[in-house]
């Protein structure tokens, strides 16, 4: 077979509007390098690109496999902050791992999701999923409405807070509650504290989407006992690529139910997953057990990214978070836009008046020169600017002279040097020095 100079199905429809098929072997695919300043997932740590690469070729039961994922799990319970044995990696993406957290929950279930953003809104269609019956997955498959799950909306931009929750905890009483930590799509904290406290006067057990905030904020799962039990990804705060291992870490309480009642799946299923991981009838073994196949490049790469993570500390690495994000808050306002997040890695605005409603074409016109902003994913649409793995003054600077270039080139009167001079003062600096 030839090699294309331009695929069949890039060149058009054929007659009848259907895709012509590719008949022939593309070009080797090129992916350019960009900055990741979005949500996630962010720019990945060259030691942990170079453990994936150098890692050899070994299957999922060589002996330094399963001691490397043995190591994994024993600097996530760190990581995490808990004594929870049920605390590993599954593999794949954030939805991996919270897929694996809401197996538990079985059709007719008695759930409380709360929602105030994109991905609260998937989690809580996924609870919906889980929790149906098959009466209620036929009358609406792909968004099932069960009785027994209570979805309480709070709007965009706005948090969830502890009074929301306990006020739904209290009326519903249900089995489980789920709520997201941090919610990426509209860049607002949850209010764990509220969560945590509720589910324990009613009751309940917690369920928290943790994917935005493991890694960044400095708090510890086991302060939280209302919560049992957590997911989180490995693209973020963690700093993994995105398809290794998504941390989870389930308490005794939620283990016990799973045992008692079970879970419809095989893969995701929290107690047979752990045992690849040597945890086996809630103990650490001397060395993990098949579950799955998983792969050596992965574990490598994990096994970096954690051990990055505890050499830079939890109380650390949240306190530069929290110094960036400043800088960038501020640099931005002095460019004419309004904030409306409060998560330190992720700052949500909307846009001067003169740009307003041309955000899409804003964020589009910036990822066409390899600035990987991102717009909300749901009504309003706002501008998400992320500093994943950009904590430097000289990484901040950049998006923000890169976002004051593009909102220039699309007309908007800003003043590119009042922001650097924000930024200058934030690093402590004197712009008439330099």
């Amino acid at each position: 077979m030839r090699l294309l100079s331009k695929p069949p199905f890039l060149k058009g429809r054929a007659e009848g509007g259907k895709p012509v098929t590719q008949t022939a072997i593309p070009h080797p695919l090129t992916i350019p390098e960009t900055l990741a300043a979005g949500p996630g997932p962010g720019n990945t740590d060259a030691r942990v690109l170079a453990a994936f690469a150098n890692a050899g070729l070994a299957d999922h039961m060589q002996a330094d496999v399963l001691r490397g994922m043995i190591e994994c799990k024993l600097m996530l319970r760190e990581i995490f902050g808990t004594k929870n044995i049920y605390t590993f990696g599954v593999a794949g993406t954030g939805w991996s791992g919270l897929d694996c957290l809401f197996s538990a929950i079985g059709p007719g279930d008695t759930v409380v999701a709360f929602v105030n953003g994109t991905f609260s809104g998937i989690d809580a269609l996924t609870v919906r999923m889980k929790a149906s019956s098959r009466a209620d997955l036929a009358a609406n498959p792909m968004d099932p409405q069960p009785a027994n799950v209570t979805v309480i909306t709070v709007p965009h931009g706005q948090s969830v807070s502890g009074e929301v929750v306990e006020a739904a905890l209290a009326t519903h009483k249900p089995t489980w509650a789920v709520m997201a930590h941090w919610e990426t799509g509209s860049g607002r904290i949850n209010d764990l504290r509220g969560f945590s406290d509720a589910c324990e006067r009613h009751g309940v057990m917690g369920l928290v989407d943790a994917v935005s905030s493991l890694g960044i904020e400095d708090f510890a799962i086991d302060d939280f006992p209302g919560v049992a039990g957590w997911a989180s990804c490995p693209q973020k705060g963690v700093l993994c690529l995105p398809l290794t291992y998504a941390p989870v870490s389930f308490t005794d309480r939620y283990i016990a139910h799973l045992k008692a009642h079970g879970a419809a799946t095989y893969v995701h299923h929290p107690i047979l997953e752990a045992r690849h991981w040597a945890i086996i009838d809630g103990k650490d073994a001397a060395a993990g057990s098949y579950h799955r196949t998983h792969s050596g490049y992965a574990v490598a790469a994990f096994h970096e990214a954690l051990r990055i993570n505890l050499q830079h500390g939890r109380a650390q690495k949240a306190r530069d978070y929290a110094f960036h994000e400043a800088a960038l808050r501020d640099a931005v306002a002095a460019l004419g836009c309004t904030v409306t997040s409060n998560m330190t890695s992720l700052v949500v605005l909307n846009l001067p008046p003169a740009l307003a409603g041309r955000e899409k074409e804003l964020v589009q016109a910036c990822r066409a020169t390899g600035f990987g902003i991102w717009p909300t994913l749901s009504e309003p649409v706002q501008v998400r600017i992320g500093i994943l793995n950009q904590l430097s003054e000289a990484a901040i600077t950049g998006i923000v002279t890169r976002f004051a270039a593009a909102m220039i080139a699309m007309g908007g009167k800003v003043e590119t040097g009042a922001a650097l001079a924000v930024l200058a003062r934030h690093y402590g600096r004197d712009m008439a020095a330099e």
